[in-house]
């Protein structure tokens, strides 16, 4: 059931039972599977595929929310599995929740307000996100990871299966556990994903001296500015802990 005042490219394909709403907008090549529910002011770029049953643009489960006219931006080549549900942004967070291009949001998987989604991320089955969480691009979680609202997850960082994240997760790291706790830097990925060995090696040095070591965070900070300022993806490591609202997630207490 499409209404007649929702614009869809001429190359998009709709499943049986399939419900889409007045304000959707659809772009080239994009699948919409059976019984799949898209309302909402919602934007879907091309080339993405929603399997069926998924539900898509509702209204934020946030009791403060009062029907005002918020969105949800989705780009190109993403593939949102059976059962997910991604919901509008509200007044206090932006009014907006984004998701990038080629995400993949595995089956049962909840993005709830005002949620951003970078590029290439991957969330696994019955990973739930809270309102106004930001995963940055290449970002992996495992299944079954509760992130708390407010919560920031650097880039190419990697959650392990069933971690409870309550704080935020640095870029280029490995995360688990419940608090998820660091394990380190998330080097397999790296080097899957082409960056320099002397560039993983920085970031180890780093990592060893802001959450390894004996200094606190400001002189920790200071001296791995000293040691691979030079370094972007060291730079970024530490401009994130230093813009971190929430803490950042450190290592197993011994």
């Amino acid at each position: 059931m499409i209404d007649r005042r929702a614009e869809l490219d001429s190359s998009v394909a709709v499943g049986a039972g399939a419900v889409i709403g007045p304000q959707v907008r659809i772009g080239a090549r994009t699948v919409i599977g059976p019984y799949a529910v898209i309302e909402g002011d919602t934007t879907i770029g091309s080339g993405n595929h929603i399997f069926q049953f998924a539900s898509v643009g509702a209204e934020p489960q946030d009791l403060k929310y009062r029907g005002e006219p918020s969105q949800l931006i989705i780009g190109d080549g993403n593939r949102i599995r059976e059962f997910t549900t991604i919901h509008r942004g509200t007044e206090g967070g932006g009014m907006v929740t984004r998701i990038g291009n080629d995400v993949l949001l595995m089956n049962y998987v909840h993005v709830a307000h005002d949620c951003a989604i970078g590029d290439h991320s991957i969330i696994a089955n019955s990973t739930e996100l809270a309102g106004h969480c930001v995963l940055e691009e290449w970002v992996v979680t495992a299944g079954m990871c509760g992130i708390h609202q407010f919560s920031r997850i650097g880039g190419h960082a990697i959650v392990a299966a069933g971690s409870k994240v309550a704080q935020d997760v640095p870029p280029y790291s490995m995360v688990a556990g419940d608090r998820a706790r660091l394990v380190g830097v998330n080097a397999t990925g790296l080097e899957r994903r082409g960056f320099k060995t002397e560039t993983i090696a920085a970031l180890r040095r780093a990592f060893r001296t802001l959450f390894y070591g004996k200094l606190l965070r400001d002189d920790a900070i200071r001296q791995v500015l000293e040691e691979s300022g030079g370094v972007p993806e060291v730079r970024r490591l530490v401009d994130f802990i230093a813009r971190s609202g929430r803490g950042v997630v450190g290592r197993e207490r011994e």
